[in-house]
């Protein structure tokens, strides 16, 4: 993994808006009626190569293939594993987000119609059988369309690819008790974990379920870190024998753009992130309710050989932030761990779910890159003179 050893790199965290005819295709794809398959392959690599290019053109230095081809950079890997099967229960809302929920009931009425614009519905599985990765062919898709768009681009400095954690996407009905059940998941998507990082790639582990769980009003607080422990033991054990340099974890706040007023601190977040082995740790910082934290950092050590990758740009907004103002943010963060061990990135993906009305809009996003990529450069002056 590059570190910012003369100057401020910038990276953000995966997710893309996908073009409106891939969208199309995707539809119906999903929904389980004929499609074109030979026409979504082709729309797929033509808008991988699209977004490597206009990464490496609005600055970008650490780029990946936007997630075109995946409907949910979670549930995508439904299709890429074996055991499960349609669940019949209600799919219920994480706790975090119900808190929220009855907290601003207008606010959300409103709020969480913007679902109705996603390719297709969430959906939720059960674990009915022993879990195993089948999902091969279309991970190979994916890596050589990332291969293919980073031979058309030049200035490139490295690619990641995410990859979703063991947690998070079906409920379990087949093994005896739950860490049972996500060590199986951990164990199928290590096969994935391993490809991605054999192919060139840093490998990034999307993780939002850390926060969730530290964030579940219905544990107990020595419950919470129990759960959580548990947890960054099963991501590690699913992690072992990768290089620590090749693994970038990203935990978020989730996709809920509402007040969250009821977030826990990244104080509380950090020490549970950190048990978690990996070269980089990406989280959110934009958000404005966390953007004061960085001061954790002064005190909180660093793994050794490990950066911070602090989320400079809102997802949850269509603002695009000044380049002082990200040039001081990534102050900050130097001025507590390290101008080497500092990536400036984004709070979230864009683009979390294939949508017609993603979270920021696609021509707002590259302008963001862009401010990044500027405040980067104003950054580097000051640091490095």
């Amino acid at each position: 993994m590059q570190r910012s050893t003369d100057r401020v790199l910038t990276t953000h965290v995966g997710s893309l808006a996908r073009p409106e005819a891939l969208l199309d295709t995707m539809r119906e794809k999903e929904h389980g009626r004929p499609y074109d398959a030979d026409l979504f392959a082709r729309q797929v690599t033509d808008a991988v190569a699209d977004v490597v290019a206009r990464q490496r053109e609005t600055g970008i230095d650490v780029v990946t293939d936007g997630e075109m081809g995946k409907v949910s950079f979670a549930t995508y890997v439904q299709r890429r594993l074996d055991g499960f099967s349609p669940d019949s229960g209600e799919r219920l809302l994480p706790p975090s987000w119900q808190v929220e929920i009855d907290a601003f009931p207008e606010y959300y009425e409103g709020y969480l119609g913007k679902y109705s614009k996603t390719v297709a519905p969430m959906q939720s599985v059960a674990c009915v059988g022993p879990v195993s990765y089948t999902g091969h062919e279309e991970l190979q898709t994916d890596l050589a369309n990332l291969h293919k768009a980073l031979a058309g681009v030049s200035g490139v400095v490295e690619a990641f690819m995410p990859s979703t954690s063991p947690r998070g996407f079906g409920r379990n009905e087949y093994y005896a008790s739950d860490r049972e059940y996500y060590e199986a998941v951990g164990e199928a998507l290590r096969e994935e974990y391993l490809a991605i990082v054999d192919a060139g790639f840093l490998l990034q582990i999307d993780d939002p379920w850390l926060i969730e769980i530290l964030s579940d009003p219905t544990l107990e607080p020595a419950e919470r870190d129990r759960t959580a422990r548990e947890h960054a033991e099963i991501v590690n054990h699913s992690l072992r024998d990768i290089p620590t340099e090749k693994i970038r974890l990203h935990t978020c706040y989730g996709l809920n753009h509402g007040p969250r007023i009821h977030d826990i601190g990244m104080g509380e977040v950090a020490p549970s992130m950190l048990r978690i082995r990996a070269g980089a740790y990406s989280f959110e910082v934009a958000n404005p309710r966390h953007m004061h934290e960085w001061t954790i950092w002064q005190d909180l050590p660093l793994p050794e050989g490990s950066v911070l990758i602090p989320g400079l740009l809102g997802h949850a907004q269509n603002y695009v932030e000044h380049p002082e103002l990200i040039a001081d943010m990534i102050g900050w963060y130097a001025s507590a761990v390290g101008r080497e061990n500092v990536i400036a990135g984004a709070d979230c993906g864009f683009s979390s779910r294939a949508s017609y009305a993603p979270e920021v809009h696609p021509t707002v996003v590259w302008e963001k890159f862009r401010a990044l990529s500027q405040g980067a450069e104003i950054a580097t002056r000051r640091l490095w003179g």
